[in-house]
């Protein structure tokens, strides 16, 4: 039995936007990385937070969940943001780059469709700071169907605290209960 997706997102959840004052959180370091398509000279900086890499491993190693980013950085995701954070090479979800000037043309995340097709009927928590209401209905209908779907939404000026960590964690332990007629572990320890 597979475990579920923990799909990832990173503007907004690993890079905050900054405030209205250009400041983001003390927590985050700064680095310039340079993405696919961009030369050397002409880098893009980013603030991340080093204890966001510490938290994902604590719930990737636990094997309760399938790590995947979610992100319109695409493979780069994995060549630039995870080894930054200390992440193993993860797989993306293929996005194409669409010609859209908001991030919800038919009113729901543009992600969605592209993220409903590699899910199929598997289970999936989805970290990203942008969902709509539709997107929340889509996950509440495809829970009902029998593909367990959470969706988590940080601020996007704080991004990912450990309690979504924690939440996911806590998510997967129950499903894995579920599925395997097992009680789940208490929160914070491992099962047996």
């Amino acid at each position: 039995m597979r475990p579920p997706y923990l799909l990832l997102d990173i503007d907004g959840v690993l890079i905050p936007f900054p405030d209205a004052e250009g400041s983001t959180p003390a927590t985050h370091t700064c680095h310039d990385v340079v993405p696919t398509g961009r030369s050397a000279d002409d880098p893009v900086t980013i603030w991340l937070n080093p204890a966001h890499g510490p938290m994902l491993m604590e719930v990737i190693r636990t094997g309760m969940v399938t790590p995947v980013w979610c992100t319109s950085w695409r493979q780069d995701a994995a060549t630039l943001i995870g080894p930054l954070l200390g992440l193993p090479p993860l797989p993306h979800v293929d996005l194409p780059r669409p010609k859209i000037t908001t991030s919800h043309p038919n009113g729901y995340l543009w992600k969605r469709d592209y993220v409903d097709t590699r899910l199929a009927d598997a289970p999936a928590v989805w970290i990203d700071d942008d969902f709509t209401d539709l997107d929340h209905s889509w996950a509440a209908e495809r829970t009902a169907r029998g593909a367990a779907t959470l969706l988590m939404q940080p601020d996007p000026r704080a991004g990912l605290q450990a309690e979504h960590v924690a939440e996911a964690r806590t998510w997967a332990e129950r499903l894995l209960a579920v599925r395997t007629g097992t009680p789940a572990a208490p929160s914070g320890t491992e099962a047996a």
